[in-house]
């Protein structure tokens, strides 16, 4: 099969990748290594506790357990999923956007993956809300084993711990992946000798690792196998947070620490519970904290609860991954990025993401109340993510990297059935909870799809007003304007039309500079491009104008840093480099209004969007990042002038 040769895997032992992999542990990994908090629990107490603690229930649900995990993590995403890799990056928008790169720029397929992108990103949202709230809240109820009345610490001391999770985000990824890498690296040690004594007690467990108790259970008890198969798919819930976090890490460090202590230790954990449950089917009420010897119930809440902060903190770094690649390719409007780490492009925070996040989560705290009942609202997100990804791989597998029609079906029969089953099972939690993830992705969905078309839009409105860039350095050359001293910096997203900065310039002051250049930022559906490669020169009109257009090409994954680009043309252009430290900048601003009675438009040149889906892209438009904070452009030599555009 062609396709991408696989990154070295778990074989390598290098001391970096060593540490890469314990920062990881801290980051990636925090939320299916703390599934079997609440997993197994909710297995029996689904749909009126339709999955009974028998022997048979109990081999058939591990079976199915480890076989899920089996497939999906190890074979699909760590093995498969990992190669299609964007330059590096990850996440079902890179995966989307490399699969259009290999496709016919306006064949019908290439609008199939942007709208399945589209909704595999909408649906993490939906996800990452709900994760940080089960997590920390289903660890504090472990203190109900201990002592039933502190039940009631639960819900404040669960605020109180996510805020100061939210808080710290600024620090940035490599500072919160090395404090939280090591109590990882102890949690999974934990889970591993949770589950050891309980399989050494009941060895017969063992032979749950074998797919016949799961295809027994399942012929045996289809309906309850149905209805448990929406429980299941906790066990993996952060699987696509894992793809989603490779630029932060890189797939070696990922693929050695899932190999050599994520799986074994989760694989242990979910023996050891089944074994506890078959000798003492009482203890399904809460069978992790039961795994362990009353003496150890207490430091384990404290631990859970450290583990529980971590598996919030692999979902909010994936969330600023996927957010980022959103607004890069169009699909959002643009964020505060603040890069956390000078060697690492992909370590970034989101401040709007961030706390948006955060009053989701504590709304989702204050409705549901448990984890229990939030259990209800959690999977269906999951479950819609994996089969989407999984539909854009092997299209990408098969049109790009062209792999053998019968592998490509064997897995969408395999992995993509097994991903359909825990899917419709998950819809039976609709009415009960999970339409939360729903509404978030639907909010999700209508914000992009309403900033989409409303961007194109005003740039054709803008384009109608801003008139070729040809005819008015034509024009320039005709009238000869005044010209005074310095470098004017006019960043414009094309050479086509003329900014609204230089035109406004020229009508209003009647001069212009002597040494003038359009940049624009030219985002490619690629991660990263090199220094060497990113800018482009192109002299505009007469040789001896001054006036130029310089194009700087970056990935989704780079800085939009313009003074950047323009010190790296300096090697192409001596005079940008010597007149760089006095250049002015001077920005071109379409101000948005909603149409009123007396702006009106007619007909044919109105929006097709509704009236209210043009309001909220007035919002979303006046909203956006300061764009001197985006192109990193020093606030004291930039200059704001434009233009009005009614939608």
């Amino acid at each position: 099969m062609d396709g991408p040769s696989p990154a070295t895997g778990p074989r390598s032992t290098h001391p970096a990748a060593r540490g890469l992999a314990l920062a990881a542990l801290g980051v990636v990994f925090g939320d299916i290594g703390t599934s079997p908090l609440y997993s197994m629990q909710t297995v029996f107490s689904i749909d009126h506790h339709a999955v009974t603690p028998s022997h048979d229930d109990v081999m058939g649900i591990i079976s199915l357990v480890f076989w899920s995990i089996l497939l999906i993590v190890c074979v699909k995403y760590v093995s498969l999923v990992m190669r299609a890799d964007n330059e590096g990056e990850g996440g079902i928008l890179a995966l989307m956007a490399l699969l259009r790169r290999h496709l016919p720029v306006h064949s019908r397929l290439t609008g199939t993956a942007l709208a399945l992108g589209m909704i595999g990103a909408a649906l993490f949202f939906g996800d990452a809300m709900i994760t940080p709230a089960i997590s920390v809240m289903s660890a504090l109820e472990g203190v109900a084993v201990v002592e039933p009345t502190l039940t009631e610490v639960v819900l404040p001391a669960s605020v109180i711990i996510l805020t100061i999770l939210f808080v710290l985000q600024r620090q940035g990824t490599a500072a919160i992946g090395r404090a939280f890498g090591p109590i990882m690296a102890v949690w999974f040690l934990t889970l591993a000798a949770l589950g050891v004594p309980w399989i050494m007690r009941y060895p017969q467990i063992l032979a749950a690792l074998s797919p016949e108790w799961a295809l027994r259970f399942v012929v045996d008890s289809p309906w309850r196998a149905f209805v448990a198969m929406g429980a299941v798919v906790l066990t993996i819930t952060g699987a696509e947070a894992l793809y989603a976090d490779l630029g932060h890490f890189g797939t070696r460090p990922i693929r050695f620490a899932w190999f050599c202590a994520v799986l074994p230790a989760l694989t242990l954990n979910y023996l050891g519970q089944g074994a506890m449950i078959v000798l003492n089917p009482r203890r399904i009420s809460n069978p992790f904290f039961q795994m362990a010897p009353g003496w150890a119930t207490v430091p384990l809440v404290v631990l859970a609860t450290a583990a529980t902060i971590i598996a919030s903190q692999a979902v909010i770094t994936g969330t600023f991954s996927v957010a980022h690649q959103a607004s890069r390719l169009g699909l959002l409007p643009r964020f505060s990025v603040f890069h956390t780490s000078r060697k690492e492009s992909g370590q970034i925070y989101i401040p709007e993401i961030n706390w948006t996040l955060y009053i989701g989560v504590l709304g989702l705290i204050a409705v549901f109340q448990s984890s229990g009942r939030l259990s209800t609202a959690y999977g269906l997100a999951v479950t819609g993510t994996l089969l989407l990804t999984t539909v854009l791989f092997l299209l990408l597998a098969r049109r790009s990297w062209r792999w053998p029609l019968p592998v490509v079906v064997l897995i969408g029969i395999v992995i993509g059935g097994l991903e359909l089953s825990l899917l419709i099972a998950n819809m039976l939690k609709i009415a009960s909870g999970g339409w939360v993830p729903l509404v978030v992705a639907g909010a999700a969905i209508l914000t992009m799809t309403t900033w989409r078309q409303g961007t194109a839009y005003v740039a054709t409105r803008r384009a109608a007003v801003e008139g070729p860039l040809d005819d008015f350095i034509t024009g320039i050359r005709d009238d000869r304007p005044v010209r005074v001293p310095g470098l004017a910096v006019y960043p414009h997203p094309d050479r086509v039309t003329t900014p609204l900065a230089l035109r406004t310039n020229l009508e209003f002051n009647h001069v212009l500079h002597e040494h003038i250049v359009i940049a624009s930022i030219i985002n490619e559906n690629v991660p990263h491009i090199a220094h060497s490669q990113r800018v482009q020169i192109t002299d505009l009109g007469a040789p001896d104008d001054g006036i130029v257009y310089l194009e700087c090409h970056v990935g989704f994954a780079d800085s939009q840093d313009i003074p950047k680009a323009l010190a790296l043309a300096g090697d192409l252009l001596p005079e940008l480099q010597l007149r760089l430290a006095e250049a002015i900048y001077f920005l071109s601003v379409a101000d948005v209004r909603p149409a009123d009675a007396s702006n009106s438009l007619p007909a044919a040149s109105r929006c097709a969007m509704p009236a209210w889906r043009r309001m909220f892209y007035v919002a979303l438009s006046r909203n956006q990042a300061d764009r001197t904070k985006v192109f990193r452009l020093p606030r004291a030599r930039s200059v704001v002038l434009g233009d009005v555009i009614t939608i």
